[in-house]
C-alpha cells in the first residue's frame, strides 16, 4: 500500500528555516557560556564525555553538565536541520537551490561537532576555538540564505541599486567578515580561555583589540555611507536594512568598548558573541536587499491555430 506524502507548505518551510537560524545562534551563545564558565573541558574527551561514558557524571560537576548540555543542543540543531531538508524534499513545486542550501546547513552541524571535538582534543587551542566560532557563522549565513530564498518568488533576479552600490555592499560584507575573524584573535588573546590551563594565542591583547576597533570604525563608516547612497537612488528597502545594520553595529561597538574598559566581564563577552551573530545577519540583510526576484509572468494565451478552427460542413 503506497502512502501519499502531503507537500509541505511554504509557510512551514520558512518557519523551519527561521528555527534553524535561531537554533544555530543559540549554539553560539551556549558555546560562549561553555568557555566563559571555564567548562571547555567539562567533558575531557570526544566523542565520549569521558573515556568510559558518552554522558557526564557527578564527578565532572557543573562544568561537565554545561559542556554536555552544549553537545546535546547540537543534536537538537541537527534535528531541525534534518527536518528542514525533508521539508524541502516534499515541498511543491520544487524550488531551485533550496535543497543545496538545506543540505549545506545540515552538513554544517556534524562539521561543527567534529571541530568541537578537535577543540577538546587539542585542549582548547585558541586558533581551533576561533575556527569553531567562524564555522558557526558560516552555518548561520547558509541558514539565512535558505530562509530568504524560501520567501522569494521564483523568477529572475533584478538589481534594485546601481552596480557601484552593489559593489559597496559586497565590500561592507567583506569588512564585516574580517571584523569577525579579528574578533576571534582578540578572544584568543584574552582571559576567557575555557579552562584555567588552556593556552592563549600569544598576541598582545591591547594591540589586537586596537586592530579590531579600527576594523569596526571602518565597518560603521561604510554602513553609514550605504544609508546615504541607498537613499540617493530611492532604494527604500535597502535603506532600511542599512539603518538596522548601523544600529546593530553601534550597539555591538558600545558593548565591545564597555567590556574592554571593565576588564572583560563574562556576561558582556557573552552578549558580544550574540551581537556578532546579529551583525552578520544584518549585514546579509543589506546584501540581500540590493537585489530582488520578480515572479515569472504567466505565459500569454495563444489563439487557436488556423488548422484547429472548425471546418464548416456543406450540404
Amino acid at each position: 500500500m503506497n502512502r501519499i506524502v502531503r507537500p509541505v507548505s511554504g509557510t512551514l518551510l520558512r518557519r523551519l528555516a527561521l528555527a534553524s537560524i535561531i537554533a544555530n545562534v543559540g549554539v553560539v551563545v551556549t558555546g560562549g557560556a561553555v568557555r566563559l564558565t571555564a567548562s571547555g573541558l567539562g567533558c575531557p574527551t570526544w566523542p565520549r564525555c569521558t573515556d568510559d561514558s558518552y554522558v557526564t557524571s557527578s564527578e565532572l560537576g557543573v562544568h561537565g553538565v554545561i559542556e554536555f548540555g552544549n553537545r546535546m543542543l547540537g543534536f537538537a540543531v541537527g534535528l531541525i536541520a534534518l527536518a528542514t531538508v525533508l521539508a524541502v524534499l516534499t515541498h511543491r513545486p520544487r524550488r531551485p537551490g533550496l535543497l543545496a542550501l538545506s543540505v549545506a546547513v545540515f552538513l554544517g552541524v556534524p562539521a561543527q561537532g567534529v571541530i568541537g571535538g578537535i577543540t577538546v582534543l587539542t585542549h582548547l587551542n585558541p586558533w581551533v576555538v576561533g575556527l569553531h566560532f567562524l564555522a558557526s557563522m558560516a552555518v548561520i549565513a547558509a541558514a539565512y540564505a535558505l530562509w530568504r530564498r524560501i520567501g522569494d518568488p521564483d523568477g529572475p533576479t533584478v538589481a534594485v541599486v546601481p552596480a557601484p552600490l552593489r559593489a559597496l555592499a559586497r565590500i561592507t560584507t567583506g569588512v564585516a567578515i574580517a571584523v569577525l575573524v579579528i574578533g576571534t584573535w582578540v578572544t584568543g588573546s584574552g582571559p576567557h580561555a575555557g579552562d584555567h590551563g588552556a593556552a592563549r594565542n600569544g598576541l598582545d591583547p591591547e594591540s589586537i583589540s586596537q586592530v579590531h576597533a579600527d576594523g569596526v570604525f571602518l565597518l560603521i563608516g561604510l554602513s553609514v555611507a550605504l544609508i546615504f547612497a541607498f537613499r540617493a537612488v530611492g532604494a527604500r528597502r535597502a535603506t532600511r536594512a542599512a539603518i538596522v545594520l548601523v544600529a546593530v553595529e553601534l550597539g555591538q561597538g558600545v558593548i565591545g568598548f564597555v567590556q574592554y574598559f571593565t576588564h572583560v566581564p563574562a556576561f558582556l563577552v557573552g552578549t558580544h558573541m550574540l551581537g556578532s551573530c546579529l551583525v552578520l545577519l544584518a549585514t546579509l540583510s543589506v546584501l540581500w536587499s540590493t537585489r530582488e526576484r520578480h515572479p515569472v509572468a504567466p505565459a500569454p494565451e495563444t489563439a487557436p491555430a488556423d488548422d484547429a478552427a472548425p471546418v464548416p460542413v456543406t450540404a
